[in-house]
């Protein structure tokens, strides 16, 4: 009888292969941790503002304008509107010095000729500028829906001259200017106004 035949059973016992302690040489399995019980899990970064993705320097961006962005671009063509009933009066001063050169009693007289050559040349290119600036405010303001960051910038330094413009030369007729061009820049210039420039574009965005 030999004690060396692993088949003998009046034999030693057999040595059990040892399982090699945890976190030796093998990664100790970490079960998933659960939300706490009563408390919901909190929504990735970047969702939980407006309840879109991406809100707040992430990608993506509201879907829907934000109320200061739409307020920007409505006093947009209200400034169009002032800026085209500005070039209507603009013009018909033109037309009314125009129409005084041919006065009979002024025809004789060079200097008043040539003051209102001056004057209603003058006047017309202003009357072109002023309304091309409206048509500048009205473009700008239908692009608030497609738009990214230039026209957001545009928008501002165009509210800026604006309101520069209201103080001088034009303090009175342009203070209803100078008020609504700081107030378009305020609005666009805030954060709500950078995220909706910033955003992701998707077709479906409502405004």
């Amino acid at each position: 009888m030999s004690f060396g035949d692993p088949n003998n059973p009046y034999g030693p016992p057999q040595q059990q292969p040892q399982q090699p302690a945890p976190g030796y040489g093998y990664p100790q399995q970490t079960p998933p941790q659960q939300p706490g019980y009563g408390y919901p899990a909190a929504p990735p970064l970047g969702q939980q503002a407006y309840g879109q993705p991406g809100y707040g320097g992430y990608p993506g961006g509201p879907l829907t304008m934000p109320g200061n962005v739409k307020a920007a671009r409505v006093m947009l063509y209200v400034i169009a509107g002032f800026q085209v009933i500005g070039a209507i009066l603009i013009a018909l001063s033109a037309v009314a010095i125009s129409a005084a050169k041919n006065d009979e009693q002024l025809k004789d007289d060079v200097d008043f000729q040539q003051l209102a050559d001056y004057s209603a040349g003058a006047l017309w290119a202003v009357t072109a500028i002023v309304l091309a600036w409206g048509v500048f405010a009205i473009v700008l303001g239908t692009k608030f829906s497609s738009g990214g960051s230039g026209i957001r910038i545009t928008t501002m330094v165009f509210a800026i001259i604006t309101a520069v413009l209201g103080i001088y030369p034009f303090i009175v007729v342009g203070l209803v200017h100078t008020v609504l061009g700081i107030l378009i820049a305020v609005f666009v210039g805030k954060s709500e106004g950078a995220a909706w420039f910033n955003r992701a574009k998707y077709p479906a965005a409502h405004q």
